[in-house]
């Protein structure tokens, strides 16, 4: 066999197996790492007996946003970007997201530092640190209409008009 055919195969071979190793590494860590991450605590459940909750005040402004609600229709690769656009910590403890529907999922006991962001899936899951699970048999969103974010207190903090 000539040397440049020898050559060219091998890099062929070597541009092929970093091909399929990344593709790999980014299937594992997408799909598994994050599980090994510390789960999210669930936002305590009140028996008739109301913890003290932070009162928020609506006229300030928290830079909390709803960045995009992606694959809408499609159960399995539906999920919302969240993200505290602030330099503070945010706890979202009983903020709640909804949907023109009324469909509502409630937080749980998680903080997001400044400038950090969590996925709400719309299929049942493992709640890690930055991807929460809704746990619905059936997708939530449609194109056209709003994603609402809301404190505890109830007031609307972010809107989204999903596209």
């Amino acid at each position: 066999m000539d040397r440049r055919k020898l050559l060219l195969y091998l890099l062929l071979n070597v541009f092929i197996s970093a091909c399929v190793t990344g593709a790999i590494l980014f299937w594992y860590d997408r799909n598994y790492r994050s599980t090994a991450l510390s789960p999210v605590q669930p936002a305590p459940v009140s028996n008739n007996q109301t913890a003290p909750q932070p009162t928020l005040n609506p006229q300030v402004d928290i830079p909390v946003e709803i960045v995009s609600v992606i694959g809408a229709g499609t159960l399995n690769a539906e999920w919302v970007v969240v993200r505290n656009a602030g330099t503070e910590s945010l706890n979202l403890s009983n903020w709640q997201l909804k949907d023109s529907d009324r469909n509502v999922f409630v937080f749980p006991n998680l903080t997001l530092n400044g400038g950090g962001a969590v996925q709400i899936h719309t299929i049942s899951g493992t709640n890690t640190v930055i991807d929460l699970y809704w746990g619905e048999t059936e997708p939530v969103w449609e194109s056209g209409e709003e994603a609402q974010l809301s404190d505890p207190n109830g007031n609307v903090r972010a809107i989204y008009k999903v596209p």
